[in-house]
C-alpha cells in the first residue's frame, strides 16, 4: 500500500473577505474531490483573506497510479487563474516505510 501526499501554498487575488475566500477554495476543494476522489481539504491559513493550504491524500496499491493522480492533482491547481501556486509539498510513504 502507498500513500501519496500533497500540500498547496496558494496566494489568492484581490480578496477581501473570508467569504470571498471561501468562494475560490471550495470550488478547487470539490473539483478534485470529484474529479479524482482523493481526500482534500484546506488545511491552513484559514484566518489569512490571501492565503490558502490546501492538503490532498491519495491511498494506492500501485506507485505509478498514485503518482499519476498527484501529478493530474498538481496540474488542476497550478492551472487556476484565480490563484497563485507558491509551493508545492509531495510525500510518498509505503506501508514498508515502517518496518
Amino acid at each position: 500500500m502507498y500513500v501519496g501526499t500533497l500540500s498547496f501554498d496558494l496566494l489568492l487575488g484581490d480578496v477581501r473577505s473570508l467569504k470571498e475566500k471561501r468562494s475560490i477554495v471550495r470550488p478547487i476543494v470539490a473539483e478534485l474531490q470529484r474529479k479524482y476522489a482523493v481526500s482534500v481539504a484546506e488545511t491552513g491559513g484559514q484566518d489569512l483573506h490571501r492565503r490558502a493550504e490546501i492538503g490532498l491524500a491519495v491511498v494506492s496499491g500501485d506507485t505509478g497510479h498514485l503518482t499519476d493522480v498527484l501529478d493530474r492533482c498538481e496540474r488542476l491547481v497550478a492551472g487556476r487563474p484565480e490563484v497563485e501556486l507558491l509551493s508545492v509539498r509531495r510525500r510518498l510513504h509505503s506501508d514498508e516505510d515502517d518496518e
